[in-house]
């Protein structure tokens, strides 16, 4: 077996003793499944996750890939190159994709849930693998042939990469330079350089990749509103079958070698300038781009958050058995403090993105928090960047912990902590950084939504926390609980002041800025603290009816993450509110010579 340890039991108990699953499949409106059939998928999608997918997981990471500038092309190795496919070989990547491109019907957060396997167990893989989301998302785009060329895409397995940075220009896409000239017979012709380009070419994996790229149209408009999205497959379709054709003027250019996360080809990319016109297609024949792109980085923001909790869930449980080999390993006061901390947040995130992933279903979203289809849309939307921001920032910090149970031994590549760190890192820095999610939750997602998704949230916390028959066991974790959905609250208030304060006084907006990354760290902080006791609350009901040995303990370990969580990291936020509130702009006004 593989180094991944996966958590099938934590899943199963959030998707259908926690979110009732069992009620959203009723209704039909998800699918076929049965909830013996999702409980089949998720135990052998987790035994290929530990076996076969995560086999190639040093390997891919010691022998990275290598680049030939002679032909422009990636070289895999063999045994990564066999984890990819093994993940094919199974239902996975059709899993929750519509049924016109070939998918099979499933709640999204079933969808998610096997995901975790993949983006634990072998990382890298799942951005090789991304092609039948994006497909689907070029299929809800585009026009009639690109509808056609999706569905053939996933049939003829294509890979497919979302292009947007460019040198010189990191998170700012608005500054990209890359252009598209238009052509007499309807097509465009790209030139230009992008940089950071995940899977830009992927050895003999695929038989063609499906190149979505930001470009400015000539005349086009500043910034990013002046962008739109085309279509530039590395080789040129036939129009009817999609079969590989001629060579397209899209080269590698160069390969990136990077921290960690190795064995994922990141590629520069170069349009037009190799004697090859670089032929695209304007996504739906509109000049939509960021609209267009931003749905498929809102399944890759998911994915990373995703990743990142997988991550630190599995590094949490290598710690855990190593710490049981140990002579009075779990004795230790300081390590219990750690490996609570780690356990808390890896299954208080997994609650989060599972609790996300039952609002992209309004069927799901019903049942969970009473939310209707719009509801349901922008609550997913407010939780997006929280996903991804905390759980990337969280898990990352988790995940030194894990290390430090395994003292010098996990500093060693004997172990996998120290590659789960280096594979890590990346997640809070691509598909928008920590600083990008914050902004976007609080000028987005609260101040544009009018908190009106926050404020269904907050009520969501408000009904839990008068609910008459809670447990007595919790009452002082409610109220602690209590205590904090009070301090996110000001939080929001203060900020909310600041931003208003800024249409007169334009400095005002630096304490925005200065305060939102905290500030999304404590609503994830708040919604974790959340999950956890509404979880805790189930596993004391179901500790009445006397289960086995192996669910009481399972349930017993349910509710001490919960007080942990509760007493340990809570009341942090009546700090994190004191120091928001007293921000001031003294930095802002600091010389820069004094850095």
């Amino acid at each position: 077996m593989g180094h991944y340890m996966s958590n099938v039991r934590d899943i199963e108990f959030n998707l259908f003793e926690v979110l009732e699953l069992e009620k959203a499949l009723a209704s039909r409106e998800l699918g076929g499944l049965s909830p013996d059939d999702v409980r089949a998928l998720l135990r052998d999608a987790a035994r290929e996750a530990e076996g076969p997918l995560a086999d190639a997981f040093a390997d891919g990471d010691r022998h990275p890939p290598t680049f030939d500038p002679a032909t422009h092309s990636v070289a895999l190795p063999a045994s990564f190159k066999e984890s990819v496919r093994a993940w094919q070989r199974g239902p996975w990547l059709r899993l929750g994709l519509p049924e016109a491109i070939g998918g099979i019907r499933a709640p999204a957060n079933v969808r998610w849930a096997i995901n975790e396997f993949l983006v634990g167990g072998q990382p890298a893989a799942f951005f090789y693998l991304g092609g039948p989301s994006m497909m689907s998302v070029l299929h809800s785009e585009g026009n009639e042939q690109q509808r056609r060329w999706a569905k053939l895409a996933v049939d003829r397995n294509w890979a497919a990469t979302m292009v947007l940075t460019e040198p010189d220009a990191g998170s700012d896409v608005g500054a990209g330079r890359t252009k598209a000239v238009p052509q007499p017979d309807g097509t465009w012709h790209l030139e230009g350089v992008k940089r950071f380009i995940t899977s830009g070419d992927c050895d003999d994996l695929f038989e063609n990749i499906a190149h979505l790229v930001l470009a400015r149209p000539e005349g086009g408009g500043p910034g990013s509103k002046g962008l739109s999205l085309f279509f530039v497959p590395k080789y040129l379709p036939d129009p009817e079958s999609a079969a590989p054709g001629p060579r397209n003027g899209v080269f590698a250019t160069g390969l990136e070698h990077k921290m960690g996360l190795t064995a994922s080809a990141t590629c520069e990319l170069t349009f037009g300038q190799h004697g090859t016109p670089a032929v695209g297609w304007l996504v739906g024949d509109v000049h939509n781009g960021i609209a267009q792109m931003f749905k498929i980085m809102e399944f890759a923001r998911m994915a990373v958050g995703a990743k990142a909790i997988a991550t630190l869930s599995t590094g949490y449980l290598n710690a855990l058995a190593y710490a049981k080999t140990k002579p009075g390993g779990l004795e230790d006061a300081e390590v219990r403090r750690s490996l609570m901390t780690q356990k808390s947040y890896a299954e208080g995130m997994r609650a989060l993105y599972l609790y996300t992933g039952a609002h992209q279903d309004a069927a799901s979203a019903a049942v969970v928090s009473g939310a209707d289809a719009t509801m349901a849309q922008r609550v997913n939307d407010l939780l997006l960047p929280i996903v991804k921001g905390m759980g990337s920032e969280r898990s990352y910090a988790c995940l030194s912990e894990s290390l430090q149970i395994l003292g010098t031994a996990g500093y060693l590549q004997d172990q996998p902590i120290e590659q789960y760190i280096r594979d890590a890192k990346i997640d809070s820095l691509y598909e928008g950084t920590t600083a990008i999610q914050a902004q976007d939750l609080f000028f987005r997602k609260i101040i544009r939504d009018q908190g009106g998704a926050l404020e269904h949230l907050c009520a969501q916390i408000t009904g839990f926390l008068e609910n008459p028959c809670a447990r007595p066991e919790l009452t002082q974790s409610r109220r602690l609980l209590a205590t904090a959905l009070a301090d996110v609250q000001a939080m929001v208030a203060t900020l909310t002041a600041y931003f208003a304060k800024s249409h007169d006084e334009p400095r005002e907006a630096y304490r925005v800025g200065l305060g939102s990354v905290p500030f999304l760290l404590a609503l994830g902080d708040l919604l974790v603290g959340w999950l956890l006791l509404r979880q805790a609350e189930i596993a004391l009901i179901a500790l009445d009816r006397d289960p086995g040995d192996d669910d009481r303990a399972f349930y017993r370990g349910k509710v001490a993450a919960a007080v942990f969580f509760a007493k340990n990291v809570l009341p942090r936020l009546s700090a994190e509110r004191r120091v928001i509130e007293g921000i001031d702009l003294a930095v802002m006004s600091l010389r820069e010579d004094a850095f």
